[in-house]
């Protein structure tokens, strides 16, 4: 089988971390292109993987050398450069969240259909081991009526693993558009759309920021959210949290309770009415702190999509799925009601 060519746009920790990483660790790949504006930054990674540097996304996507390419810019970028590469023929891995809005979203989403090239959005809760046994187990009927939720994701901030540190992109609102809430909020949102099998319909929310008075975008965030059939629970977003990450979620059933990524030795604890207690070992979750999963899936998923011309596991319209209720929590906050999501 030949290799699927793919460039990597953006240069900064999530490709320095992941998708350099998992493509050249993909007997399928041949990484042959990467660029990013900071020319030390793309020449230092084209050497050690042995690829071509561009400063220029559009020269890169003229040159015709590669398949598929991986979005990994600042927040403002993905749309315009998801766009160009589909319009160029070029299959896309886009990082989270996929836009900054609705209409960004929509515009990428006809641009994959018109072209008959892939998009994927980079959501990799969904391929986290206790997750996908959870989302099972639910489906199964085994947890029996889904009441409530809560779920959070939080650590101490981007500064702490970002290239640019403080000064980086991440706390820049012309550029992340939004903070803690687009950087972690929409990984568990996508997560509890995933586990639960429903839409998320209404939002009520407070975005803060306290945490970071060099930045200008939110490091906390808390949302209450509720789903279409009406089950109703918490998400906590946040860059303030000074020790260990918080990475967890939990979901109270009517015959029992599951609880993801929240013991340190069992990824999935199974807590049942009846007092039996189930524990699974199904491996760490992947995250910033030493020792978690070694691979997202994500790349993998995204590779094997292409190869096999199926649909991606997160196509672009989920990916703007999970937008939405990001758009209604940050609407909700400006507001201060209550925000039904509709494709906003």
């Amino acid at each position: 089988m030949e290799k699927l060519r793919v460039g990597v746009i953006g240069c900064g920790s999530i490709a320095q971390h992941r998708h350099l990483l998992e493509y050249k660790a993909n007997k399928f790949v041949e990484l042959v292109a990467v660029c990013d504006i900071n020319e030390e930054r793309v020449k230092e990674e084209a050497e050690k993987y042995g690829a071509t540097a561009y400063i220029n996304y559009e020269e890169l996507l003229k040159k015709g050398e590669v398949d598929a390419v991986s979005v990994c810019t600042p927040n403002y970028l993905h749309a315009p450069i998801s766009i160009a590469a589909l319009e160029a023929g070029i299959h896309v891995l886009c990082e989270k969240p996929m836009a900054i809005s609705k209409q960004e979203a929509e515009t990428m989403i006809a641009a994959a259909k018109i072209s008959g090239k892939k998009l994927m959005i980079a959501h990799n809760q969904r391929f986290v081991t206790s997750h996908q046994r959870a989302r099972q187990l639910i489906a199964s009927g085994e947890i029996g009526k889904i009441y409530s939720f809560r779920t959070a994701f939080g650590h101490g901030g981007p500064e702490g693993w970002s290239v640019e540190g403080k000064e980086g992109w991440f706390f820049q609102k012309e550029k992340a558009f939004v903070g803690a809430m687009g950087d972690l909020g929409v990984h568990k949102i996508d997560l509890l759309r995933y586990i639960l099998g429903e839409e998320i319909v209404e939002v009520g929310s407070f975005v803060e920021t306290s945490a970071k008075d060099f930045a200008d975008v939110d490091d906390n965030a808390v949302c209450v959210l509720k789903t279409e059939s009406g089950i109703i629970g918490t998400l906590a977003a946040s860059w303030a949290y000074v020790s260990k990450e918080d990475n967890s979620t939990i979901i109270y059933g009517e015959k029992a309770i599951l609880r993801m990524e929240d013991d340190p030795v069992n990824s999935l604890v199974v807590q049942y009415a009846n007092g039996e207690i189930v524990n699974f070992q199904l491996g760490k979750i992947q995250s910033n702190d030493e020792g978690g999963q070694s691979t997202s899936h994500v790349i993998n998923h995204f590779v094997d999509s292409v190869l096999q011309n199926q649909e991606p596991p997160v196509p672009g319209e989920e990916g703007m799925k999970s937008l939405a209720v990001i758009l209604a929590a940050l609407e909700s906050n400006e507001t201060k009601q209550i925000v039904r999501v509709i494709e906003r």
